[in-house]
């Protein structure tokens, strides 16, 4: 008997709705609805438009009712991000933007308090300005009435989980994402609520992967026509639903989360928190069945994302395929930028950055549009072969293969560029990567399926998998060494 589950899964872009069907030997998906995520800035703030995503969700129901009808559902999201909730249940304000500027200067006045080693020891967590520590500590020092107001703290994936059910609860691994969590009790840290004044009632209780929270409401079953179903917190943040579908049986691997963020990391059963990862500034996330997501998150295809729209706000339109053609077309290793430098994270003219970067540099700077993305593409990829060695040297491991997962498959350049830079056979797919591990959590969550093991394996017969392999190994390898002086 065929069994059918509802996946919800946000990017930083867009949603979307897909039933997955599992016959006993393969996935299949269906999606259902698809929505855009469009942040609104509204007085110098940028804010999610939580309300729209919510009645997005609710037509996704509908549509995945006339479509067959569905089992259980699970939200996964982006990580950090959150709502408050007041004493009567509602929502105080729209959640605000990871990339909103409110964090900036947030690690050094977090520092003050309780010293980067330290904070690193507690939690595991590679620090970001956007995490959750950050975006509590500006709260409290520049807004402390919106704060003093709420009763709860509901990261995103569980905040659209309390709409549909009226339960609260905070999934651990997008719950780990927020530099909150204590990485040995896996529990909210009480050293560092207390040092920063934050009460830990404000946090909701930590369940597992896989726990099924409530059914949805008599309101939502009234307004969107359907009967109860469980709605189950699967791995919350969407990394660790990626890394869950990973098709690898043998759980031996290093993976590649290709999206608007670039996620380079491993699984591993326990948390790696010495001097050494702290110094590469690594991250340990919860994953599903106590695993722990080793990885380091790297800013992806929001380069060439934002790029677009730049060049799309002057007038001039690009698909994705006309931009990769450019690319191409450009002698190759001009110039680099490092990806993560700060001002690639806002919102604006990326091209235009990626001049100034390369001038101050003393680096050639790109003019045309195609030197710009050969620019951007080979920095990405060279980032990765940096990621990849130091991911190596704190695990004492080596990869043969590379999993590259997400809709950052679909980049044949980029995927081709990675085997080359990192001198590793990649493996492409599945581009569905993080809805795969929405629906494989939802169906071990009834034992449908009994393992992860398991799991891996039927996503990798319900896949596509692409493969490339490493070329030009001198020519990439010389072209390292000029990266490396200006990261």
């Amino acid at each position: 008997m065929t069994e059918r589950v509802l996946a919800f899964d946000f990017g930083a872009s867009g949603g979307r709705a897909i039933i997955g069907s599992f016959d006993g030997k393969k996935i299949t998906l269906n999606e259902v609805h698809r929505f855009s995520n469009d942040p609104v800035q509204v007085g110098g703030t940028v804010y999610w438009d939580v309300l729209r995503l919510f009645y997005e969700i609710k037509q996704g129901i509908v549509k995945a009712k006339l479509a067959g009808g569905f089992d259980s559902i699970g939200i996964d999201t982006w990580g950090v991000d959150f709502g408050l909730i007041d004493k009567e249940g509602c929502l105080i304000e729209n959640p605000i933007h990871y990339r909103d500027k409110r964090t900036v200067g947030m690690i050094g006045e977090a520092e003050k308090i309780i010293p980067r080693e330290r904070l690193y020891e507690l939690t595991g967590i590679q620090f970001m300005e956007l995490n959750t520590l950050f975006q509590l500590i500006s709260l409290k020092k520049n807004r402390p009435h919106v704060l003093e107001r709420a009763d709860k703290l509901l990261f995103m994936p569980d905040l659209f989980a309390y709409m549909l059910t009226g339960k609260k609860c905070a999934e651990y691994s997008i719950a780990s994402t927020s530099q909150l969590i204590d990485i040995k009790t896996r529990t909210w840290s009480a050293e560092i609520l207390d040092a920063y004044g934050i009460p830990e009632s404000l946090f909701a209780p930590l369940v597992e992967p896989g726990t099924v929270l409530g059914e949805l409401s008599p309101e939502v079953c009234e307004e969107c026509g359907v009967d109860p179903v469980p709605v189950i917190s699967v791995c919350g943040h969407d990394t660790q639903s990626a890394i869950t579908s990973v098709p690898c049986p043998d759980g031996d691997f290093a993976f590649l989360s290709s999206g608007t963020w670039s996620l380079f990391g491993t699984e591993i059963e326990k948390p790696i928190v010495n001097e050494g990862s702290l110094k590469i500034n690594i991250t340990n996330e919860g994953g599903y069945g106590g695993t722990t997501g080793l990885l380091k998150n790297i800013i992806g295809l929001w380069l060439i994302q934002e790029s677009r729209r730049q060049w799309k706000r002057q007038g001039v339109e690009y698909s994705y395929a006309d931009l990769e053609k450019l690319a191409l077309a450009e002698r190759s290793f001009k110039c680099f930028i490092d990806p993560d430098a700060p001002e690639f994270v806002p919102h604006g003219d990326i091209p235009g950055r990626v001049r100034e970067f390369c001038k101050k540099t003393g680096q050639y700077v790109p003019e045309t549009v195609g030197e710009i993305m050969r620019c951007i593409y080979e920095s990405l990829a060279m980032k990765y072969r940096l990621t990849f060695e130091k991911l190596r040297e704190c695990t004492g491991r080596d990869y043969p293969i590379i999993h590259v997962i997400g809709g950052g498959t679909k980049d044949t350049l980029l995927c081709s560029m990675t085997a080359s830079s990192c001198g590793r056979t990649v493996k492409a797919g599945p581009i569905e990567a993080t809805v795969m591990g929405n629906i494989a959590v939802q169906l071990m969550s009834d034992n449908t399926i009994s393992s992860i093991s398991e799991a891996r394996r039927i996503v990798a017969d319900s896949s596509e998998l692409a493969t490339y392999e490493p070329k030009d190994a001198e020519a990439w390898a010389q072209a390292y060494a000029d990266f490396l002086k200006i990261v």
